[in-house]
């Protein structure tokens, strides 16, 4: 698939039509409060749904019940060891790289400023980390899993933060497009896939190809069951790489909005990590994976960790020696990622489980195991604007 200005402009203007003609019934009917309360209780794949439901919900739930018919289960059970193999790694990617991705978008960072509450700031990435670990379940897709609800809400989020930004006239629509448009969740798409590749290669991960290919097709089809229109969006790495760096290279720029969003982001894992000592690697982090002109657009600052985590692709080297050499090794270091992972989640959430919910308003002011094969190395596709 070809991408060019003009392409990208029109995914710029168009939204998601179901979710967002269901979210326009359930508003026009005042039954956005009742779809709230009753979804608290639908939290599992093929859990009843509750008395009083209102209709357009009801009829959207069905709908999108199940995952698309052309979903290749074996390459979904690739990605799943993928991240079981590098779920720390993965972590790292998404918190530090492919959240601040989204803050050097500037229109990004105005939604996202928009509908999150300065107060709870974990909140965002609670959402985002419990959303991959229900994604990464080996019943993701089965009953009683989690994920497929989680999705179904997160669709209907999206959809109603169109609705108040645009009746609420709070969003220039000729400049900006629609709110969560297209364009902007392959956007998102790429940056919680083809983002983290890049961030696990600059990090010195080995991957193989097969596994980097299952973890992208993964997103591709997280993307489908979140309303992202199939005949538009990269169907593999190098078209994924084309994509993202004609995305970015429009939109990417400083902003207000996004620098705040990073200094949220930054002093809640200083809080997370336990003394002082070690808070400036969260900044060193970043400024790493995404690198100094975005990093400076961030205000991420300068410390004199800078230096010192770029030896970080050595110590994790010898740490993936010891896994390659010893499963007993691989056993303990697996473990220790997952444990490691969940609490980070549980710190969080404070040990809280995350309620997707359609939002009746939004803020009054913008604020500011078993591994894939080693072989055949994964590299990043070569970038394809000079």
């Amino acid at each position: 698939m070809t991408y060019t200005e003009a392409s990208m402009h029109a995914l710029r203007h168009r939204g998601d039509e179901l979710a967002d003609a269901t979210v326009a019934a359930l508003f026009e009917r005042g039954e956005v409060g009742k779809f709230n309360t009753l979804m608290r209780y639908v939290s599992t794949a093929g859990a009843p749904l509750p008395d009083g439901l209102p209709e357009a919900a009801r009829e959207y739930l069905a709908a999108t019940s199940a995952p698309p018919d052309w979903v290749d289960w074996a390459e979904m059970e690739k990605a799943r060891l993928f991240f079981i193999d590098n779920n720390v790694h993965i972590s790292t990617a998404l918190s530090f790289a492919a959240m601040p991705a989204c803050y050097v978008v500037p229109r990004v960072a105005r939604l996202l400023s928009a509908t999150h509450s300065l107060r709870y700031p974990s909140k965002r990435m609670a959402e985002t980390g419990q959303f991959t670990v229900y994604l990464m379940q080996p019943d993701a897709f089965e009953a009683g899993s989690r994920f497929i609800p989680a999705a179904q809400k997160v669709r209907l989020l999206h959809a109603s933060i169109r609705h108040h930004l645009k009746r609420e006239n709070r969003w220039d629509v000729a400049e900006w497009g629609t709110p969560i448009c297209q364009e902007d969740m392959i956007g998102g798409q790429m940056f919680f896939s083809l983002v983290v590749l890049d961030s696990l290669h600059r990090l010195g991960i080995h991957m193989s190809t097969e596994g980097a290919e299952a973890y992208f097709y993964a997103w591709r089809v997280v993307g489908a069951i979140l309303g992202v229109d199939q005949d538009a969006v990269p169907k593999n790495l190098a078209e994924a790489r084309a994509f993202l760096d004609l995305y970015m290279v429009t939109h990417m720029g400083p902003s207000e909005e996004g620098a705040e969003l990073t200094r949220q982001l930054i002093d809640l894992y200083e809080e997370v990590v336990p003394g002082t000592f070690f808070d400036p690697i969260v900044s060193a982090l970043i400024r790493h994976l995404v690198g100094d002109t975005c990093a400076d657009w961030l205000d991420v600052p300068r410390t004199p960790w800078d230096t010192v985590v770029k030896a970080v692709p050595h110590l994790l080297g010898v740490l993936e020696a010891i896994e390659d050499r010893s499963p007993l090794g691989a056993w303990a270091l697996d473990r220790l990622g997952h444990l490691t992972t969940v609490f980070e989640l549980s710190s969080l959430t404070r040990g809280r489980v995350m309620h997707y919910a359609v939002p009746e308003q939004l803020k009054k002011d913008y604020g500011v195991s078993t591994s894939p094969p080693r072989s055949r190395r994964w590299t990043p596709p070569a970038p394809t604007l000079r």
